[in-house]
């Protein structure tokens, strides 16, 4: 009998469903084990992608999922959350009876007023639907788009800080330590590509102030190691320490991950820890990445049309567009969660020209991303979602002119955009008030949000679960509604 076979087969009920239940930690690691001992003791099969779900609990519309995280928070109100009625208001002061005491953050609670700053950029209605989806002036290439995408004006979240709302939004909690949205689909469905991980993330400067990022928020948190993000960066080495050391040839690799693998396999019969295991397959994963990423890499074979699509700066590798062209690359290759980040959106003062410059770097190849999956068939299954940790506020932080403004953080509503992956297309969804300031329809939280995009997976959020430290977890945490008025 295999040792590894033994092993398990020598685990007492207690242990065994102590270590797997509903997190399901050996299983997470499928094809590296023995499937069909596994499946037997969990009940359900597992996929040769290393997917602990082994098949969607629904039918899924998506199969994957690329996320463009605009960091620092974008004003909803200069781009997409239309208030022409604002201008009559300018430098008035917010009424009480709009913030009914809400919580703002210390940058503006020493201000004496809050005055009101009406967006100076002009709007216009394109026709995506029977209404009309206004879009800013600054953004006429996602105007181009208006058709695909479907904008939600009704979001909110608790966080009202940056850092807590970027952890929230890709944990499901402000507080650090658990998976984020990328690892969960890894362990839940894994990857269509065996020499790819699944889950990639890829980051961008931009020309505002920079919020920091941190690595733990592509992190596999309490989950297997091996389900944690990739980071792909500019340069000759798109991923660290891939290439082998000068005089290593690729059979010296295979001999030396084949010696590391005899040792963690007597480590594994020793301890049956499954991080042992997570440690061969991001072994394994490298030594096939060596072969697999140059050719995802090397855009020489992208024609001419691809990089006009995309803009100029495509070509520069580590921009925006760059990143986004990369996106494609990625997902037609079967990666699952494909994760942007683009720094720079936190405008608290001089917003109209940072947000210029912001807007000229995303516009265009955030909406020839949506044009390129289109043409190639791949829009349908891929669910594009675009936005950032929360909005910003209506009144000015700081000083106001009819030209120049600030605007702070605000939780309480914001915008954001998908497309694709099996969500109506050409709609707009929830309303705020005439300050943009509350939710007045349809209010979605980011549980929400994370529930939907699991559905459209084919994910109940409710059972893809993991047991830690005596609890079952998920991304929802014990909350989240599917949004289904979104869902085609």
């Amino acid at each position: 009998m295999d040792p590894v076979e033994q092993h398990l087969l020598s685990l007492t009920r207690r242990q065994f469903f102590g270590r797997t239940t509903s997190g399901i930690g050996v299983a997470a690691l499928g094809s590296l084990l023995l499937p069909g001992l596994i499946e037997q003791a969990l009940g359900s099969p597992l996929s040769g992608s290393g997917g602990v779900l082994g098949s969607p609990h629904i039918a899924p519309k998506a199969k994957r999922v690329i996320f463009l995280h605009m960091c620092g928070a974008p004003s909803q109100l200069d781009l997409f959350d239309y208030k022409p009625d604002l201008r009559a208001k300018f430098n008035e002061d917010l009424p009480e009876s709009i913030r009914m005491g809400q919580r703002i953050t210390t940058m503006t609670s020493g201000q004496d007023r809050l005055p009101v700053a009406p967006s100076i950029f002009e709007f216009k209605r394109h026709e995506n639907n029977e209404d009309g989806l206004w879009v800013s002036e600054l953004y006429p290439h996602t105007a181009s788009i208006a058709r695909e995408i479907c904008v939600i004006k009704s979001m909110h979240t608790e966080a009202i800080n940056h850092d807590p709302g970027i952890t929230f939004f890709q944990t499901g909690h402000q507080q650090p330590g658990r998976p984020c949205m990328g690892s969960w689909l890894s362990y839940g469905l894994g990857s269509e590509n065996t020499s790819l991980p699944a889950f990639v993330v890829l980051i961008s400067q931009g020309f505002g102030n920079m919020q920091a990022l941190y690595s733990r928020l592509w992190g596999s948190g309490f989950l297997p190691s091996e389900h944690q993000g990739v980071q792909f960066r500019a340069g000759a080495d798109p991923v660290l320490f891939l290439s082998n050391p000068k005089g290593v040839g690729r059979d010296e690799r295979r001999s030396m991950l084949d010696a590391i693998a005899a040792l963690n396999e007597r480590e594994f019969q020793r301890s049956g820890d499954p991080e042992v295991q997570a440690r061969i397959a991001q072994y394994e994963m490298a030594y096939r990445m060596q072969m697999s990423v140059p050719d995802l890499t090397d855009l020489t074979t992208e024609p001419g049309e691809t990089f006009e699509l995309y803009g100029e700066q495509s070509k520069t590798p580590g921009t925006f567009a760059s990143n986004c062209l990369m996106a494609r690359r990625l997902a037609e290759r079967g990666v699952r969660f494909i994760q942007l980040y683009h720094r720079g959106w936190d405008a608290h003062g001089n917003l109209p020209n940072e947000i210029r410059e912001q807007c000229k770097a995303t516009d265009q190849a955030q909406a020839g991303l949506i044009k390129d999956l289109k043409r190639r068939g791949l829009l349908e299954e891929t669910l594009v979602i675009w936005g950032g940790e929360f909005g910003r506020t209506v009144y000015c932080q700081g000083a106001l002119s009819e030209d120049n403004y600030g605007r702070d953080h605000h939780p309480k509503c914001f915008t954001m955009w998908m497309a694709g992956g099996g969500v109506k297309p050409g709609i707009s969804f929830g309303q705020t008030d005439d300050y943009g300031y509350n939710i007045v329809k349809d209010p979605m939280h980011v549980h929400d949000l994370h529930a939907t995009m699991l559905h459209l997976l084919g994910i109940d959020h409710e059972k893809l679960i993991y047991k830690h430290q005596g609890r079952r977890f998920r991304l929802t945490d014990v909350a989240g509604h599917v949004m289904t008025d979104l869902i085609a």
